[in-house]
């Protein structure tokens, strides 16, 4: 039987617009969340038996370097990049470690130095990992360049004609997490902006305009997990969180049946968050937050379905109904989500583990959610990972 996981220490630095901050590198980054989260649990660095840690843009052992701001132990550091799940992917592998009973307090720390603008890519001698992906919806879709907002903006078209959502749907969102960021101290942007501000605003590839995608950032977020007897020996249980299901996924054959939506990872969470509810228990009704992937609008209502927060299409009227907001049926999105909140890459998954972490205890100040008794998280990388993880106040 698989040991238990807890989350027993979270921090993050407050995400940034690259290059905003001087002198503020990726081991400076690291040291100030991998800080706050050992002083959140109240251990030293001398209690890490392992660490993972995440980037995507950086040389090899970079996680190395950023870990020994905290300390020199000699343990195990193993460097984890999975694109835009990459914290994630730290925090899953971390969790298996102690599952597996191979460690009893185990760092996932993740981080990103990124350069202004859109994503591109590194080396352009080789073939590039998103090739197939793109040739499938180059022949369902024009093509456009960057081929992030394409390949989303795509998935979001497909859903307006198939099901009549329509412009302002996808634009609620980015107003509703704009809104939400107002409150979260640690977001790149803390505007609130109209509904017709978010439509205003320059086109990218229609129907999302600029207010409605993800801005690169810089940042660190970090989290330590440990096994029930060293949360009892140590005297953590009191706000201790427990990952009661998590499940990570690759794209299946399905990604290429030509549907834009599975070629960005529907069909990926789908089938995490299914294995994730059987093992904690839980289904969709259960939680009363979520942290999920919107890179851009359009993903953010897609994952409504692929979650099984309604019925596949009805998207759509689960925005109208208010029903992803403070008063409705689930607040999504409490930190302002990667649109407003900001996504370094391989710090995002740890941020998005931080604030269910706080909105599980209470501590999530303005932000936070009545009664919150369980927690959803999901984050997604194209090429492609998808990890959705369950926790519940242990």
């Amino acid at each position: 039987m698989a040991n238990r996981v807890y989350v027993v220490g979270v921090g993050m630095t407050k995400f940034e617009k690259p290059g905003r901050r001087e002198d503020w590198d990726y081991p400076r980054m690291a040291r100030e969340a991998g800080t706050s989260a050992l002083e959140d649990a109240g251990l030293g660095y001398d209690a890490v038996q392992q660490a993972y840690v995440g980037y995507v843009y950086g040389e090899s052992t970079s996680g190395q370097r950023a870990v020994y701001e905290l300390g020199m132990t000699g343990i195990p550091v193993v460097n984890v990049n999975n694109n835009c799940a990459t914290g994630s992917t730290a925090l899953y592998l971390a969790a298996e470690a102690i599952r597996g009973g191979r460690a009893d307090c185990v760092l996932a720390l993740g981080f990103e130095k990124m350069k202004p603008g859109s994503l591109a890519s590194t080396y352009d001698d080789r073939e590039q990992p998103l090739g197939n992906h793109l040739q499938a919806l180059a022949e369902i879709s024009e093509v456009l360049f960057p081929p992030a907002p394409w390949m989303f903006g795509a998935a979001g078209r497909e859903h307006m004609q198939k099901y009549g959502t329509t412009a302002e749907h996808f634009a609620k969102i980015g107003e509703k997490n704009h809104r939400h960021s107002a409150n979260n101290p640690y977001a790149q942007f803390q505007d609130v902006y109209s509904l017709d501000d978010i439509l205003a605003s320059r086109m990218i590839y229609d129907p999302l305009t600029k207010l409605q995608c993800s801005p690169t950032s810089d940042g660190s977020g970090a989290v330590l997990l440990a096994s029930e007897s060293f949360v009892d020996v140590n005297g953590l249980a009191e706000r201790a969180v427990e990952i009661v299901g998590q499940a990570m996924t690759t794209d299946f054959r399905s990604t290429f049946d030509g549907s834009a939506k599975n070629i960005v990872g529907y069909d990926m969470t789908r089938q995490a968050a299914l294995r994730v509810y059987e093992e904690a228990g839980l289904g969709p009704a259960d939680f009363q937050v979520v942290e999920l992937h919107d890179c851009f609008s359009a993903n953010e209502l897609l994952t409504y379905e692929a979650l099984g927060l309604c019925a596949e299409g009805e998207g759509g009227h689960l925005i109208d109904a208010g029903d992803t907001t403070y008063g409705g049926r689930w607040v999504v999105n409490p930190s302002g989500g990667l649109i407003s909140k900001g996504h370094p890459l391989g710090a995002t998954g740890l941020a998005q583990c931080a604030e269910l972490t706080w909105q599980l205890r209470g501590d999530a100040n303005a932000r936070q959610v009545p009664d919150v008794r369980a927690a959803l998280q999901h984050n997604i990388g194209l090429g492609g990972a998808a990890v959705v993880t369950a926790y519940q106040r242990a």
